[in-house]
C-alpha cells in the first residue's frame, strides 16, 4: 500500500522545507530493489537454540549490497546511507530498539509498506498507550516492556485515567486477535509494530526522524542539546548549566514555502488517485460520462464491492465511510473489537443532518439517550471538553448539536480502529479475493 497520505504529509513532511515525498519515493524504490527475489538481499530463516528466526538478513549483507548496486566505494558512506534508511524505519534490527545499521552479523528485517513514513500518519499518545497496554498482556519474555516503555506506560495511564478502561478494552481486543494468528506471522508482525514505535517513540537519546529536521539540526552548533519528544522538550544535563543559551524560535514558513508544501500535497493526492479517475484512465466496462452504458455507476453502488473500491479503502478512512460496502465491513470489524458504537454514533449524527427540521429535536434526544446519557446502552467515550460542549448543545437541539462529539469519535476511529482494520485479516483477505476474481474475469 505504497501511497502518500491523502490528507497531507506526516510530521516529517510538515516540518521539512523540501518535498519529502520525493525523498521517500527514492528510498522506497531502493528498498524495493533490495527485496527483489533475484538481485536483492538474501532473506532467510535462521535457527537460534530451539527456535527459528524468520525473514531476516544481516547488516553486512546490506552494506555489501549498497556498495555493489550503487557503486559506492567507501564502506563508511554505504553504512551511513543504510543507517538513514534504518532511522526512517524501512528495515530494523530484531534484537534491540536502536535503529542504526551495523556492518556485522546483526539480524535485520524489512518493514511492511503499511508502516513506511510515506503512508503513516503521526500517531497519538492514545495509540501508544493501547500498544504498550497490549504488550503487558502478552506474557512472553521477548515482549516484556523496556524500562523507558514501562515509564511511558505509567505516565500515559495517569494522563488518560478517565479513559483508561476504554484503552484497556482496545488493547485486550487487539491481543485476542493477535493470538489467533499463525505463530510465525505473529512474530513478524510484532517486530514490525515494535519497529514502527521505535521510529515514533524512540529510545531516550535517539533521534526521532519524525520530529527533527535533520538539515536544520546539522546547521546548529549543538544539534543534540535539545530534542522534541512526545512529552515536550527534553534537555540534556548541559542545558541546565548557567551558561546555556536557549535555542532560537523556529522560523515561520514563507508564503512560497507554504505554496510548495500545498503543491506537494496536491501532487501526492493526484498520484494516488490517478488510476481511479475515469477521465484519465478508461474504466471497465466503459466510461458512463461519455457513453450510454451505466454499468460502471451500478458497480460503484453495488453492495458487492469491486477490487478498485476495496483498494481505495486503504487510502484513508473517508474512502471507507463514503462506501456503503466499506461501512458494512468496517462495522463488522468494530463489532469484533467491541467498539461498534463509535461508528454507529457517527452514522447516526450524519443521518441527523439530513432530517427534516421538525424531526430534529426528537432525534437529538434519541441519540443522546443511546450514546451519551448516563447508563446509555451504547455509550461512547468522549473527552471532557467535547462532552461538556455537547451537553450544552443538546439543550437547544439542532442538526449540529453533536458536531464536537462526532469530530472526536472520527479522530479516534481514524487514528486507532481504522489502522487496525486495514492491517486486519478481514480486509487483507477481502482484498486478495477481489484480486483473484479480477484476474479470473480477464
Amino acid at each position: 500500500m505504497a501511497q502518500t497520505n491523502s490528507t497531507g504529509q506526516n510530521s516529517i513532511g510538515e516540518a521539512d522545507d523540501s518535498p519529502n515525498t520525493l525523498v521517500y519515493r527514492k528510498m522506497e524504490d531502493l528498498i524495493a530493489r533490495m527485496q527483489d527475489e533475484k538481485n536483492g538481499i538474501p532473506i532467510r530463516t535462521v535457527k537460534s537454540f530451539l527456535s527459528k528466526i524468520p525473514s531476516v538478513f544481516s547488516g553486512s549483507h546490506i552494506v555489501q549490497w549498497l556498495m555493489k548496486n550503487l557503486n559506492i566505494e567507501d564502506q563508511v558512506e554505504a553504512l551511513h546511507l543504510g543507517t538513514l534508511m534504518a532511522a526512517h524505519g524501512y528495515f530494523f534490527p530484531i534484537s534491540d530498539h536502536v535503529l542504526v545499521l551495523k556492518d556485522d552479523g546483526t539480524f535485520y528485517r524489512f518493514q511492511t509498506p503499511y508502516f513506511w513514513p510515506s503512508n503513516c500518519w503521526e500517531p497519538e499518545n492514545t495509540d501508544y498507550a493501547v500498544y504498550l497496554c497490549k504488550r503487558t498482556m502478552q506474557n512472553k519474555a521477548r515482549l516484556e516492556l523496556a524500562d523507558y516503555e514501562a515509564e511511558s506506560l505509567a505516565r500515559l495511564q495517569r494522563a488518560f485515567a478517565r479513559k483508561w478502561e476504554f484503552i484497556f478494552m482496545q488493547a485486550e481486543a487487539q491481543a485476542k486477535v493477535d493470538k489467533k494468528r499463525d505463530k510465525v506471522e505473529r512474530k513478524i508482525l510484532d517486530s514490525q509494530e515494535r519497529a514502527f514505535w521505535d521510529v515514533h517513540r524512540p529510545v531516550p537519546g535517539c533521534v526521532n526522524t519524525t520530529e527533527v529536521d535533520i538539515k536544520k539540526s546539522s546547521r546548529m552548533k549543538n544539534p543534540h542539546k535539545t530534542r522534541k519528544s512526545v512529552y515536550g522538550l527534553q534537555n540534556d544535563i548541559r542545558s541546565h548549566s548557567p551558561t546555556h543559551t536557549p535555542a532560537p524560535e523556529a522560523k515561520q514558513p514563507t508564503t512560497e514555502e507554504l505554496h510548495e508544501q500545498s503543491f506537494v500535497i496536491l501532487l501526492g493526492y493526484t498520484e494516488q488517485h490517478v488510476d481511479y479517475d475515469p477521465f484519465l484512465l478508461t474504466p471497465d466496462p466503459s466510461n458512463p460520462w461519455i457513453s450510454d452504458d451505466t454499468t460502471f455507476w451500478e458497480l460503484e453502488a453495488s453492495k458487492e464491492p469491486t477490487q478498485s473500491r476495496v483498494k481505495r479503502w486503504g487510502f484513508g478512512i473517508d474512502e471507507v465511510l463514503k462506501d456503503p460496502a466499506g461501512r458494512e465491513q468496517f462495522l463488522k470489524f468494530l463489532e469484533s473489537e467491541f467498539s461498534s458504537e463509535n461508528l454507529s454514533f457517527w452514522l447516526a449524527v450524519q443521518e441527523l443532518k439530513r432530517r427534516p427540521v421538525k424531526e430534529v429535536p426528537c432525534r437529538v434526544q434519541e441519540i443522546w439517550q443511546e450514546f451519551l446519557a448516563p447508563g446509555a446502552p451504547s455509550a461512547i467515550n468522549l473527552d471532557s471538553k467535547s462532552y461538556d460542549k455537547t451537553t450544552q448543545n443538546v439543550k437547544d437541539p439542532g442538526r449540529y448539536s453533536f458536531e464536537d462529539a462526532q469530530e472526536h469519535i472520527y479522530k479516534l476511529m481514524k487514528s486507532d480502529s481504522y489502522s487496525r482494520f486495514i492491517r486486519s485479516s478481514v480486509y487483507q483477505e477481502l482484498l486478495q479475493a477481489k484480486k483473484k476474481r479480477s484476474k479470473n474475469l480477464f
